[in-house]
């Protein structure tokens, strides 16, 4: 008897122009048909690349990490908050008031599921295929291949879904051969051993970055750095929902043994991966379609195709805030950059300005004009870097998402280095060192003493990844792994406040900041890291800065501090609900999270 596979797959396999644009060009079109059986998807070589191009497609789009996961989902924490008052959705995600109908937590939960049906029939069939052991040398390689993707997939969407939901269903298999649609929760450490091993198995499975195409499509690289990532998260603490509190397993050390493992491979292969030299180029890179040399990036979604279903909006819901008729189009804003995290870097660390953006372009005349100290914006996806410009208001700027960078590795290893022998080792040190001295770049001298006692160590380490990855969606479940998101939210209200009134090390944050323009470009009067009160300049234009934090009631008409992330509630927020549709759909077999 034929098998068909489901209209959700069926639906993957017959993309086309999404494709074929910008970053994804590389991949092949495909001609549609009314319908595939299994057997004809995994006939061949071509068919079971495109039925793979589906699995990848559910990465992106407006549910995936076109925005929701990306853009939504990290906030807010100490680095960065979703703009604007609260409401049933995106902010009220960001604030922690998760309501059970809130939308936003129900369609990317969704399409997480759609790519892991889609990733287990992949990884069921392509092994069965005859030419996977049969087919010439050419054609047993690129299966294999597929399969080490797919794997590589499948444990992306339940990653996502274990750091989100916590104990999730988990089907290994593809719906036709499940006898209950609807299965019961597996145990997250389970489910996280299973997909580490799967990981291991896609690493031998696929090559390195320089043996194949250039192309979005994962490399043994990705592979090892999500096992890195996964590991550490297995290792790490979590909400449990049999305690009902945030509990580390007590083996840990195992998985912080794989997560440096694979790391140090990582770190003795700099010719498939490496740091690219300036902290900028990652991004001017990225924003411009641009290939990276040293492979800083090891795995990235791709988006393309202009449309809500495989392309991405960072640029155009984030950023810097532009106006429709200047040459950049319209777009920006969506998140606020905390005033804390601004004076969390040195003034000569170079991700300041890039990862920060402290203007905005209001008119047509494309004339930059300053922002306030609570009204900065994030930058690294700043849509006034794409090349070529988007005007107007496009809504798909075409950027991909990326998942995990070279410096994630350097720091993952240092951690866990750390973590197993009690103090840094001479090569967590110097892993940790590398990342400051790209960060401190024509000041390396300045890059400070590094810890020697393990806390000290962490903690560096743990401020480091906060200066490093801001915007990378990285922050928020770094602090919940660690037990600090609580903790961290607290010391950031508490530090707004300090920089208010110019107290303790903010004593020198300036109450106001004096500007003009040279052509479309800005030039300051004084610093923002030296007291500066005076009332007005002539020939110069007066901004509130600290000033700003005084006067403004920023979040549902509370000050700034007092409005970010104002539900949090320890041993409950760390986790989302499963939205009221789907606790519906389970009709009981579902255990909601702890305290919704």
């Amino acid at each position: 008897m034929k098998k068909y596979i489901s209209k959700i797959v069926q639906g993957a396999l017959l993309m086309t122009t999404a494709l074929t644009v910008y970053n994804c060009k590389d991949f092949m079109q495909v001609n549609p048909v009314s319908q595939y059986s299994v057997e004809q998807v995994f006939s061949d070589v071509s068919n079971a690349t495109t039925a793979l191009i589906g699995v990848y497609d559910e990465l992106m789009g407006d549910n995936g990490y076109g925005i929701r996961l990306s853009q939504y989902y990290p906030y807010d924490s100490d680095e960065m908050i979703v703009a604007g008052n609260i409401d049933n959705g995106r902010r009220g995600v960001g604030r922690y008031q998760l309501l059970l109908s809130n939308i936003e937590i129900r369609n990317p939960f969704i399409q997480l599921y759609r790519g892991v049906e889609k990733a287990n029939l992949c990884i069921e069939q392509i092994p069965l295929m005859a030419k996977y052991t049969n087919g010439t040398a050419a054609e047993q390689t690129e299966l294999k291949r597929l399969h080490g993707e797919a794997l590589v997939l499948r444990a992306q969407f339940y990653f996502e879904l274990i750091r989100n939901w916590g104990d999730v269903p988990a089907p290994m298999i593809p719906a036709y051969k499940q006898t209950d649609l609807f299965a019961p929760q597996a145990n997250r450490d389970e489910t996280y051993d299973k997909l580490i091993a799967d990981l291991k198995t896609a690493t031998d499975l696929l090559p390195w970055r320089t043996a194949v195409k250039r192309d979005e499509r994962v490399t043994k690289g990705a592979a090892k750095a999500l096992r890195a990532k996964m590991s550490l998260f297995r290792g790490g603490y979590s909400l449990r929902s049999d305690s009902k509190i945030m509990e580390r397993r007590s083996d840990y050390l195992t998985y912080y043994k794989i997560a440096r493992d694979e790391c140090a491979d990582l770190m003795a292969n700099r010719g498939q991966h490496t740091l690219n030299p300036s902290f900028e180029d990652i991004w001017r890179k990225l924003t411009s379609f641009q290939y990276d040399p040293q492979g800083e990036i090891l795995f990235e979604a791709g988006a393309g195709g202009g449309n809500a279903n495989s392309d991405s909006r960072m640029g155009n819901y984030n950023g810097v805030v532009t106006n429709a008729a200047s040459r950049y189009g319209a777009g920006g804003g969506g998140v606020t950059v905390l005033p804390n995290y601004f004076y969390a870097f040195d003034s000569i660390d170079t991700r300041l300005p890039v990862t920060i953006t402290n203007y905005t372009v209001p008119s047509a005349t494309n004339i930059k004009t300053v922002r306030r100290l609570g009204e900065l914006t994030d930058g690294k996806f700043r849509r006034d870097w794409r090349v070529p410009l988007l005007p107007g208001t496009v809504l798909n700027v075409g950027y991909n998402w990326p998942f995990i960078r070279f410096a994630d590795v350097l720091l993952m290893f240092a951690e866990a280095d750390n973590e197993i022998n009690g103090s840094p080792t001479a090569a967590a040190k110097t892993a940790f060192e590398e990342v400051r001295k790209r960060a401190y770049k024509g000041f390396e001298s300045r890059i400070g003493v590094t810890p020697t006692s393990k806390d000290s160590f962490f903690t560096a380490i743990a401020h480091e990844r906060y200066l490093e990855f801001g915007s990378e969606g990285i922050r928020k479940f770094d602090l919940v792994r660690w037990n600090l998101l609580g903790t961290k939210i607290a010391e950031a209200r508490t530090n707004i406040q300090a920089i208010r009134d110019a107290t303790g090390k903010y004593a020198n944050v300036p109450q106001y900041i004096h500007w003009k323009n040279v052509g479309e470009e800005i030039q300051w009067y004084n610093s923002y890291y030296q007291p500066f009160t005076t009332a007005a300049v002539t020939g110069w234009t007066k901004m509130d800065w600290r000033q700003h934090l005084t006067t403004a009631s920023a979040i549902d008409g509370k000050p700034l501090w007092q409005g970010f992330g104002s539900f949090y509630t320890p041993n409950k927020s760390e986790l989302f609900p499963f939205d009221q549709a789907t606790m519906d759909a389970y009709q009981g077999k579902l255990k909601q999270n702890p305290n919704y």
